[in-house]
């Protein structure tokens, strides 16, 4: 049921947005009051359209409240776990670094950064 009202409000939402951005932006919105013209007229068109968004954003909202009930009453039962104690993590051997092999002649190991860091 959770999944279905996600998907409503996920086509609501979409709706909502194409029919703000079809809507003229010159001033008006939702504020506006009716006009007696006809609903075919640019007027009539622009009332429509408000009246649509206005449903569509009450519809939106409706929803959002819907799914916060819903998770809500999912989450309810379960609790907070607070102790500290944690197992122990596995750990990986060890893993010793390669150097290069020494120069014939000495016994201390080549450190290939040395010469990368006095530059």
């Amino acid at each position: 049921m959770f999944i279905f009202f996600m998907a409503i409000q996920a086509i609501i939402g979409a709706l909502l947005v194409g029919v703000i951005l079809i809507q003229k932006s010159e001033g008006g919105g939702l504020g506006v009051g009716g006009s007696p013209s006809g609903l075919m007229s640019a007027r009539g068109a622009a009332d429509f359209l408000t009246r649509l968004t206005a449903i569509l954003a009450a519809l939106f909202v409706a929803t959002s409240i819907v799914l916060a009930a819903m998770a809500v009453k999912a989450s309810s039962g379960q609790s907070v776990d607070t102790t500290l104690v944690r197992p122990a993590p596995v750990s990986a051997p060890a893993v010793v670094p390669q150097t290069a092999p020494s120069a014939p002649g000495s016994s201390a190991p080549v450190d290939p950064l040395a010469g990368a860091l006095k530059k």
